[in-house]
């Protein structure tokens, strides 16, 4: 394999199916090396030798097509084709065909700004240098080949096909018949002789099957280009005889794998519970579906906001999509929300409609507007459309469908999830309602389910079954920021009609404006200081008078006055008092949480130690042929030889190896000869029952599960040298992170000493009443936590419950490093507790062993660091759920339950 396709893939982030597309591109330039005036006939006999699936390349030129689903990433495997181009075979020129206006513009955007968070060159250093010329159909005018002044380097074309289509006046009156525009004499002769003339043109082709009808479209062949690589997640054309599928397709890459290997977002049919049609009008099914998708819409809304504030990230706003029957219909719909009949007119001003009458550039035009709800301060949330789910419109929003159109089942599937699959964050959450895009058919359900779960079918759909009462409950995102963040006036950031915040209604401990304005900076200055161990170690060190006295110039020097302080009329805040005042807010209040890093000393050295495979339980039956045949047709293998019915590994061994180094702590170059004993062991029990060919055929359809198989078991067998750790403390504290929840707007805060009336479902309560508890609420998984709670109350003084990010823990689970938060952290006059109450059935459960090793090697970092500045030493407890009882005091559950020393 080519050097260039590692560092491209590593680069570029590429995932899997994009690493194969190249890794593919790279075998092609091995056995069929494109180049001016090769024999075309002669690379199609060699590609086809290794890829059968590429009988014709449907043009005059080598062309190949990667058919990938939408959402896998289409633009950044053209930016990884054309890095790949340059650095492995120099070639520098390159024509990108685009389909319409607004790819055009979105694939400008992508490929020449590098602020641009899709800028599909990211990482590729030899770009970031020598930045690709793009040369666009707005500016190759002013690009004369023949000056001095025409760029060098990497150059890159990028046209709108579509303008290569007019129209005349011709044929019967009134009527229209097309002509053909020649591709000539759109980007100009001379450009054009140039283009056609240059011994190493490649072209690429988004969205190809936009190509194939339009029999203008056989201009391309006139720039004659050494290779055409072309883009589509639909790989075929329509015809009044049905689909016609391409014949140079190399790579198909189909929506259902794309959803299994998590690269989109996870499609669910919804229903509402016990519905029944009966003696409802069709106007009342579809009212009913409407009002139902923006319950739900309003539902995702809040979970979507929830994640955002408790991981830190941006706050997705999303949209609902209404697919009507025609524009009149749409028309009818718009005013329906618009009015107040529809939720008392509160989507009065939420609402667009798209006409789908439009066409050409108004149309164009049209879809590049639709762009802006994905924007956070863009209020629209309801889009009202008659069939205008088309390539380009390339959001991330869209959590909710509601399809108001007739049409079978399989194209009401097709049609709905095409646009609304891409995920906002760029990959899977594990929470399910910002994963999910939600498709309301009350009266279709169980038509799309039976449609969806065919054995033929793409995918396969969850079903959702809404139900009336739960619908009815409105629902909101509950920030609860510190007791800290309330008393000094702080409110959290980006707050939406959905935020509520948790305590909003506590008394500042500041009332007059300026003071309060002081404190804020006081605490800035604070938190700027939480960087400076060595200055501030602990929270105590605050009430030194020097540290004060800095503070106090800090904030003296940052401190603007407004506009209506005239100088020597207002009166100006007495300084030391504020920030002595916030000082002593900020050691009741907080507690002193370390960030602390352990890092290696010296060379560390890891592997893996030999050892013997338990393969008793792998015990895969032969591949039917017919399975087989299905398997090569769909592509379902996980191959690392050259695609679908590819040519063999030459050892069986190495479908096992190949499997295994896709795994990141898994070294080729560190771990061969393990890997080959491994391999030779599983090879070994496979022979046992199975003959050669059919050992084959199962190392090759389950190739990916038999090394999932095998690196699981690796892990117990994982080893680390390392001549030392070193203990670093970045932080002497850490401010108390904000916590976010859904809650139900109808249910009350709940009294935390009082058991809930349904135990079995705590997550619906938000519980409060605290006097020790450095949070205003608090949400708990069991009893038994409500239950220590109180406990906490009574003993500690102070405490709470951390939110996510709150902790630095590092652990191990197999391959994978994750980060601990403990469910409890308490301070008494003498200690500071780490709290984990659990199931005493899930006590010696290797993930709860991992995480409390990991806590108490923490806890005795944290003691030592504590133990230098005169601070309290901090203890692990791991308390069995069934110990925490009223009468238990804190000091007996750390007497029986404490961890390490």
């Amino acid at each position: 394999m080519n050097r260039h396709v590692n560092a491209i893939a590593g680069r570029l982030s590429l995932r899997h199916p994009q690493r194969r597309s190249l890794e593919i591109l790279d075998r092609i330039t091995e056995i069929a090396p494109p180049g001016k005036g090769a024999d075309v006939a002669a690379m199609l006999a060699a590609i086809r030798s290794e890829f059968p699936s590429v009988t014709d390349f449907e043009r005059d030129f080598p062309s190949l097509c990667f058919a990938l689903a939408t959402g896998v990433g289409k633009t950044r495997l053209m930016g990884a084709f054309i890095s790949y181009l340059h650095l492995a075979h120099g070639i520098d020129n390159f024509f990108v065909l685009a389909p319409n206006l607004t790819i055009y513009n979105k694939l400008i955007a992508d490929f020449s700004d590098r602020n641009h968070p899709k800028y599909v060159f990211r990482g590729i250093a030899e770009f970031a240098i020598d930045a690709p010329s793009i040369i666009t159909g707005d500016n190759y005018d002013q690009h004369d080949p023949r000056s001095g002044t025409f760029p060098g380097g990497v150059r890159i074309n990028i046209f709108n096909i579509s303008k290569i289509n007019a129209e005349m006046r011709g044929g019967r009156s009134g009527q229209r018949s097309p002509r053909i525009k020649r591709l000539s004499e759109y980007i100009g002769e001379s450009y054009f002789d140039y283009l056609a003339g240059l011994p190493d043109l490649v072209m690429l082709m988004d969205e190809s099957h936009r190509y194939r009808a339009s029999a203008g479209i056989r201009a391309i062949n006139e720039l004659k280009p050494i290779l055409g690589l072309e883009l589509t997640a639909t790989p075929f054309v329509e015809t009044p005889r049905g689909a016609v599928a391409f014949r140079n397709v190399i790579v198909d890459y189909p929506l259902g794998r794309a959803m299994a290997d998590g690269f989109v977002k996870e499609p669910a049919v919804v229903t509402r519970k016990n519905f029944n049609p009966a003696g409802m009008s069709a106007e009342e099914i579809e009212r009913l579906k409407l009002e139902d998708g923006l319950r739900l819409h309003e539902s995702v809304k809040v979970e979507l906001e929830t994640y955002a504030r408790e991981t830190d990230n941006a706050i997705v706003k999303p949209f609902l999509l209404v697919i009507a029957r025609d524009t009149t219909h749409a028309g009818q719909l718009s005013e329906l929300i618009k009015s107040d009949k529809f939720f008392a007119g509160r989507y009065r001003d939420k609402v667009i409609q798209v006409d789908s009458s439009k066409t050409g550039a108004e149309e164009e035009a049209m879809i590049g507007r639709l762009l802006k709800v994905e924007h956070s301060d863009e209020p629209t949330e309801i889009v009202v459309h008659v069939n205008m789910l088309k390539e380009g419109w390339d959001v991330t929003n869209l959590y909710t469908i509601v399809p108001l159109r007739a049409a079978n089942a399989r194209i009401l599937i097709e049609q709905s999830i095409g646009r609304g699959l891409r995920l906002p964050y760029g990959k899977r959450t594990g929470v399910t309602a910002v994963d999910r895009l939600n498709i309301v058919a009350h009266d279709r359900f169980q038509e799309i389910v039976a449609e969806a779960n065919r054995p033929d079918s793409a995918m396969h759909l969850q079903t959702l079954v809404l139900d009336a009462d739960a619908l009815g409950q409105q629902t909101t995102t509950v920030v609860s920021q510190s007791q800290l963040a309330s008393n000094l006036g702080l409110t959290p950031a980006h707050a939406t009609s959905s935020t509520t915040v948790a305590g909003h209604d506590q008394a500042p401990a500041f009332t007059r404006p300026d003071e309060q304005k002081v404190a804020q900076i006081t605490y800035e200055v604070i938190r700027k200081l939480e960087n400076q161990p060595q200055v501030l170690p602990t929270i105590e060190y605050l009430k030194k008078p020097e540290i004060q006295a800095a503070i106090v110039k800090a904030v003296e020097q940052q401190h603007q006055p407004s506009q209506l302080e005239l100088a020597g009329v207002t009166e100006k805040p007495d300084f030391a008092a504020v920030v002595a005042k916030t000082v002593e807010l900020v050691t009741q209040q907080t507690i002193d949480i370390p960030r602390i890093l352990v890092v290696p000393r010296g060379e560390v050295k890891s592997g893996f130690n030999a050892f013997s495979l338990r393969l008793d339980t792998l015990k895969y039956p032969a591949v039917s042929d017919e399975l087989w045949i299905q398997h090569l047709r769909t592509n379902q293998l996980e191959v690392v030889s050259a695609g679908p019915g590819g040519s063999d590994e030459a050892r069986l061994e190495d479908y096992v190896v190949s499997g295994l180094v896709a795994f990141d702590d898994v070294s080729y170059d560190e771990h061969a000869d393990l890997l080959y004993d491994l391999a030779a062991q599983t090879v070994r029990h496979f022979e046992g029952y199975l003959s050669e060919d059919d050992t084959r055929k199962v190392l090759r359809c389950y190739q990916r599960d038999i090394a999932r198989y095998i690196h699981a078991q690796m892990q117990a067998h994982y080893w680390e040298d390392v001549v030392g750790y070193e203990v670093k403390v970045s932080k002497g504290f850490t401010e108390l992170k904000q916590s976010a929840y859904s809650h139900s707007v109808q249910e009350a805060t709940a009294n935390y000493r009082v058991e809930p009336a349904d135990k079995s479902n705590m997550a619906k309560y938000l519980f409060g009443g605290f006097e020790r508890c450095l949070y205003p609420v608090q949400r708990f998984d069991s009893d038994s936590e409500r239950k220590l709670a109180v406990i906490l109350e009574r003993e500690a003084s102070k405490w709470f419950k951390p939110a996510k990010g709150q902790f630095r823990i590092s652990y191990r689970n197999g391959a994978d490093h994750l980060e601990y938060q403990p469910d409890f952290v308490a301070e008494t006059a003498v200690t500071i507790y780490m709290l984990e109450p659990k199931k005493r059935t899930e006590l010696d459960d290797p993930l709860v062993i991992a995480k409390k090793d990991a806590a108490v090697k923490w806890c005795a970092n944290a003691s030592g660091h504590a133990a230098s500045y005169g601070g309290k030493p901090w203890r692990y407890l791991l308390i069995p759920h069934d110990e925490i009882v009223g009468n238990m005091t804190l000091d007996g559950l750390a007497a029986r339950f404490a961890c390490g020393s």
